[in-house]
This record gives C-alpha cells, sequence and structure tokens, in this order.
C-alpha cells in the first residue's frame, strides 16, 4: 500500500489551483470600465492576497483589449471576462513556492503552473 499523503509541492500546487478558480469566478462578470481598471485590479490583488499561503498576487487588466471591447460598443463599461487579464499568483506552502499564471492562449484564459520550488 503507497503512502497517499500529498507532498508538500502538491499540495502548494493544489492551493495555486483554489487562488485560480476563486479569482477567476468571483470577478468574472464584475463591470469594468478604463477607469475602474486599476482600483479593479488592486481590489482582485488584495482579495486573493486574504487566502492561506498566498504570497504575492500580481493583477494586470490589459487596457488595450478593454479598449477594443468598448470601441465597438454604445456602453461605457464591459464586464470582465479572462481575456482582459494577466494574473501571476505566488504560493508558499511549508517553503515550497509555487508560481502560476494566467494569459490568453488561443482565445483562452490559461492557466498554468510557471515553476514548483521546494526548499527542501
Amino acid at each position: 500500500m503507497s503512502d497517499s499523503t500529498p507532498t508538500d509541492a502538491e499540495a502548494a500546487c493544489f492551493e495555486a489551483g483554489i487562488k485560480f478558480g476563486s479569482l477567476y469566478h468571483q470577478f468574472a462578470g464584475t463591470p469594468l470600465s478604463p477607469e475602474s481598471a486599476s482600483s479593479l485590479e488592486t481590489a482582485i490583488g488584495d482579495a486573493i492576497e486574504n487566502q492561506p499561503h498566498c504570497a504575492e498576487v500580481t493583477v494586470e487588466i490589459q487596457r488595450d483589449e478593454l479598449e477594443a471591447e468598448l470601441a465597438g460598443s454604445t456602453a461605457d463599461y464591459t464586464e470582465l471576462t479572462g481575456r482582459f487579464l494577466e494574473v501571476e499568483i505566488v504560493v508558499d506552502y511549508e517553503g515550497c513556492e509555487v508560481v502560476t499564471r494566467m494569459a490568453m492562449e488561443d482565445g483562452y484564459p490559461l492557466m498554468q503552473l510557471e515553476s514548483v520550488r521546494d526548499a527542501a
């Protein structure tokens, strides 16, 4: 019988996935305008950093994509979707650091594992 206890690296990766899931599903659909982009970046980062083991969150709303969306609209705002976001989340779990990133790839907001560094 094998040991089924997750390693610290596996637990850190799981924690990173939880952070991205909550980020995306909590904030998708939020009204977004060029004037609110900076404050929304800060709010998202601050909210996600509250979660356990979260060491750092960087959120960048892609202003060019936002402006392009609004150029063809009569509205002054749109809703936040993954195509407007570039995000990096760093998780530190028991000395294991995991860096994850979300960016558009082939028209889809892809969340991926960038690196895993174990202190051991």
